[in-house]
């Protein structure tokens, strides 16, 4: 009887059945049998490992180390980030530097020091925000080992660009972002012209329904606004006393999720967790690598790593590692940034 079910493979239960028959004539016969646990079932695909916590809104020091909590402006969670994680670099160095600056390029330098520091424990590397020209003056004056800039060092206020060397490590988009509220898809050049200066105040007049525009800025130090201001406004001033300033990227984005009517700029990787945002077209272009590459959509900037003089050290080895495959075509992407070597595009100090 045992046999004819096994041969006709009848059930799951027949087949337990016969397991449970076999034990009893083993025990009988003083024998014993081991059985052989089922693998667990697996899951039909599995989520990629994380590469940065997800900082808060408040602008604050990042440690990052193989122990690190993330603290500061808003960033892109690991969660969001799909594909594969970096491995860490080939060999370490030990230190401890200071990167600090941009807010845009933040969430990859972040992430790019907890993917270092992980594979090598001797070496910290704190990052923090604080926006382009306080990473420029920082670094200038021996506050920090990095300074992380949307700008060239030619282009900032006060800072002598002879004494520091440029390090790009990647192209970041910056796109225009609205409250949910707002019905507006694109806008032409003139029309974010007419926004920032004051001369449109509704956004009845842009094709949109009738609700207040309210302005979203970064402050005057920032390498964002100063990006936002030479490419989509042509240089133009903007209006005094209609916009709100806030310190940071991930403060804008919130700023401008919680007001209705909202406008304003981001790097492109701070929509990757601010997914509610609405990101409108500029010339009926978005931030595609295509039209970046082409400069047909040409709100954009380099992310540079300013040190003063020659890197060395640990900060060699960490923008070194920035610059390898390890993080160009896994969390440069996955981040919402793209590698220079992708863009036909140059941009110059103005």
């Amino acid at each position: 009887m045992v046999l004819r079910w096994i041969s006709q493979g009848r059930s799951l239960a027949a087949l337990t059945m016969c397991g449970l028959l076999l034990t009893m004539i083993l025990s009988a016969c003083g024998g014993s049998a081991t059985a052989t646990p089922a693998p667990a079932a697996t899951a039909a695909t599995t989520a990629p490992g994380a590469a940065t916590t997800a900082p808060s809104t408040t602008g604050g020091a990042t440690t990052a180390a193989s122990s690190a909590t993330t603290a500061g402006t808003a960033a892109p969670a690991s969660s969001a980030v799909a594909g594969a994680q970096p491995k860490g670099p080939a060999s370490c160095a030990a230190g401890s530097i200071v990167a600090l600056g941009s807010t845009a390029l933040q969430p990859l330098v972040e992430a790019a020091a907890k993917a270092y520091t992980t594979k090598c424990p001797n070496a910290k590397i704190n990052v923090q925000g604080g926006g382009s020209g306080t990473g420029l003056t920082q670094v200038l004056q021996g506050g920090a080992t990095i300074g992380d800039s949307d700008i060239f060092a030619e282009e900032a206020n006060g800072v002598d660009a002879k004494q520091i060397m440029d390090h790009q490590v990647v192209v970041q988009g910056f796109a225009i972002a609205a409250n949910p509220s707002v019905k507006v898809d694109s806008l032409t050049q003139d029309q974010v012209l007419s926004i920032w200066t004051g001369k449109v105040t509704n956004w009845k007049d842009v094709g949109g329904n009738d609700q207040k525009i309210t302005i979203i800025n970064r402050p005057a130090s920032s390498g964002t606004r100063a990006t936002f201001k030479k490419y989509a406004l042509k240089g133009a001033a903007e209006a005094q006393g209609v916009a709100l300033t806030e310190d940071s990227t991930g403060a804008v984005a919130k700023a401008i999720n919680d007001t209705p009517g909202a406008v304003g700029y981001l790097g492109l990787a701070y929509f990757l967790t601010n997914k509610d945002l609405k990101q409108i077209m500029f010339n009926g272009k978005g931030p595609m690598v295509a039209n970046i590459s082409d400069d047909s959509y040409p709100i954009w900037s380099y992310g540079h790593m300013y040190t003063k003089g020659e890197a060395s050290g640990l900060a060699k080895a960490f923008i070194d590692y920035v610059l390898s495959d390890d993080i160009q075509t896994t969390l440069v992407p996955q981040l919402g940034y793209i590698p220079a070597t992708q863009v036909k595009a140059k941009h110059t100090p103005s």
